[in-house]
């Protein structure tokens, strides 16, 4: 198909458009490079500067472009500012996301694959979490992702709009391209490897009296090539009609001592930490079960194990120290 992937100079984004290159389709990458990184598209897409909110503009691209369907990734994603400023979550992650299917209709595209988080399921009762269970977002964010996937199934009773919504926690690791680069940066496997390469001083961590093997936190961590991949298998599952698929590590998760002890096996580095008080709102516990996108559609993970997540992250960081104003700088290869 010819598929737009809104977001798709992004860090997750950038990644499915490898694999949606790699699966046959033709891309065309819509973003604002707010976050995204001109230099992280891969050459073989198309790629158009453009904003959700600039809805004439989306609508005229969407149709000269002749998609077919779209991957929506595009999105504000940082929870504590979500909470000082809800605004603009709204803003951006539904008023822009209701223009999106407006053009998309308009266009008479009928099949989306939209990249939500499993925050919207707040602090669950149970773990691991099943996409049955109660959602009830804690933040802006989560409520603004939730609020689109409602409005996704209004719009497939009254316009047929196939779509299938993807949730998950912790995408993390790299491509030999593609990495994670956030300014500021607020993930925890990246924080870990910038300490290891000297970027930074130490990492924090919030609190080691949480019910758990060591008394820090507990998340799943996600190879951005598999959530990708989830992403490709959601747009195939389309013509069978709309879903909403959890996607998690599949085990039982990892403690964030545990992926700083594992940081320094793979670097070989030092790696100093400092404890601080917990972060107001933190569930000891967060583990998204996938077994219905395995069973539905055969998603099977190639890279769970945390250590290959890291190795995989820690070879582009290496590569790429100073993150995709390097690559800019040098050239880019693809």
């Amino acid at each position: 198909m010819r598929v737009m992937v809104t977001g798709g100079a992004g860090y997750i984004g950038s990644v499915v458009v490898e694999e949606l290159l790699r699966d046959g389709h033709e891309v065309i990458v819509y973003d604002n490079l707010s976050k995204g990184h001109r230099a992280s598209v891969n050459s073989s897409a198309l790629f158009v500067k453009g904003d959700l909110l600039e809805r004439d503009f989306l609508s005229v691209t969407l149709k000269e472009c002749r998609a077919e369907a779209v991957v929506h990734m595009a999105a504000d994603s940082l929870v504590g500012e979500s909470v000082a400023k809800p605004g603009k979550y709204y803003r951006n992650n539904v008023v822009g996301s209701l223009a999106l299917i407006d053009a998309m209709l308009e266009a008479k595209i009928k099949r989306l694959v939209f990249s939500s988080t499993a925050a919207v399921y707040g602090e669950p009762a149970k773990q691991p979490i099943e996409e049955d269970d109660p959602t009830g977002p804690t933040n802006p964010y989560g409520e603004t992702k939730l609020s689109f996937e409602r409005a996704l199934y209004w719009h497939g009773q009254v316009h047929e709009l196939q779509s299938v919504s993807l949730r998950y926690f912790n995408a993390a690791g790299a491509t030999e391209h593609c990495g994670e680069w956030h300014d500021p940066e607020t993930h925890l496997i990246p924080i870990v490897l910038q300490v290891a390469a000297g970027n930074r001083s130490h990492v924090e961590i919030y609190g080691d009296d949480y019910p758990t093997s060591d008394g820090t936190c507990v998340r799943d961590y996600v190879h951005v090539v598999d959530l990708a991949q989830a992403h490709v298998l959601a747009l195939n599952r389309l013509a069978h009609g709309s879903a909403t698929y959890n996607l998690g590590c599949g085990g039982r998760g990892y403690t964030v001592r545990e992926v700083i002890d594992i940081a320094r096996e793979v670097t070989g580095r030092s790696i100093e930490t400092k404890m601080v008080t917990r972060r107001q709102g933190d569930p000891a516990v967060l583990i998204a079960g996938s077994e219905r996108i395995k069973r539905e559609l055969g998603w099977q993970p190639q890279y769970q194990d945390l250590r290959m997540i890291i190795t995989s992250a820690w070879n582009w960081l290496r590569n790429d120290p100073y993150g995709f104003e390097a690559t800019a700088r040098r050239g880019s290869g693809f």
